[in-house]
């Protein structure tokens, strides 16, 4: 997949309500490409859209991509039902760090994304007569 042509955030703006979600969406459409434990139709869906072949919109209208989503929700549900509360305390503590992860993370590629360049190559102020110095 590195050698294929890869979306962009701004392909999933169709369906993303703004750049942050489109980013969001896409990052979580990597995920599911790269991991190997996803594997079958959810994990080609990811690919497929990841590549440009296939829209995000016409994706979820996919019975196939749309039923093999159904189908890993119902697997989550039902592992989170068979949790001893022991086992469901573990993992809130863990989604919370991970979460934690997750948000320093965002704010790390939000900063490189919307903040200053510090590739600028710049010249004397107009207006100061070249002087970088105040006299």
């Amino acid at each position: 997949m590195s050698n294929e042509r890869q979306i962009q955030d701004a392909d999933l703006m169709d369906v993303a309500q703004d750049p942050e979600q489109a980013h969001r969406l896409r990052k979580a459409l990597k995920t599911l490409a790269d991991n190997p434990n996803v594997g079958g139709p959810l994990q080609e869906m990811a690919k497929e859209v990841l590549a440009g072949r296939i829209g995000m919109k016409e994706a979820v209208q996919t019975p196939t991509y749309m039923d093999a989503i159904g189908d890993r929700i119902g697997e989550i549900r039902r592992a989170a039902e068979n949790q001893t509360m022991a086992e469901r305390e573990e993992s809130r503590e863990k989604f919370a760090a991970w979460q934690k992860q997750q948000d320093e993370q965002e704010d790390k590629e939000r900063a490189e994304r919307d903040g200053p360049s510090s590739q600028l190559v710049t010249g004397p102020r107009r207006g100061r007569g070249g002087s970088s110095h105040r006299n």
